[in-house]
């Protein structure tokens, strides 16, 4: 399963970024490999949230570890088909590894 983490730099040693839309990078981990890659986030002017959705969807991501998610990006990423999980700083390695132990919230995804 591919999860991508929400980061204010590249690689596992980065602080969490709050925001999903505008975060500056995705961190991505296929969970059973390990393999990890970082996806700059180029956010437009309006419409960060869809974009950002989509730029995962793409990527064949699975769920998100971020601190915040608007309502139109929670909809677009449960029509993805994208679980949403609310972890707030540290850094990736340590959300990756809180995902892992059960420990992050579902964020629901609004109607």
């Amino acid at each position: 399963m591919k999860v991508a983490v929400t980061a204010q730099g590249p690689g596992l040693e980065a602080e969490v970024d709050s925001r999903f839309g505008r975060c500056t990078y995705f961190v991505i981990k296929e969970m059973v490999t390990g393999e990890v890659e970082t996806v700059a986030n180029e956010p437009g002017t309006s419409g960060a949230g869809i974009e950002a959705a989509q730029l995962l969807a793409r990527a064949g991501v699975e769920a998100v570890i971020t601190g915040h998610l608007g309502p139109k990006a929670g909809r677009a990423l449960a029509a993805a088909g994208i679980a949403a999980y609310q972890h707030t700083g540290g850094t990736v390695a340590g959300a990756f590894a809180a995902l892992e132990a059960g420990e992050l919230a579902p964020i629901g995804n609004p109607v």
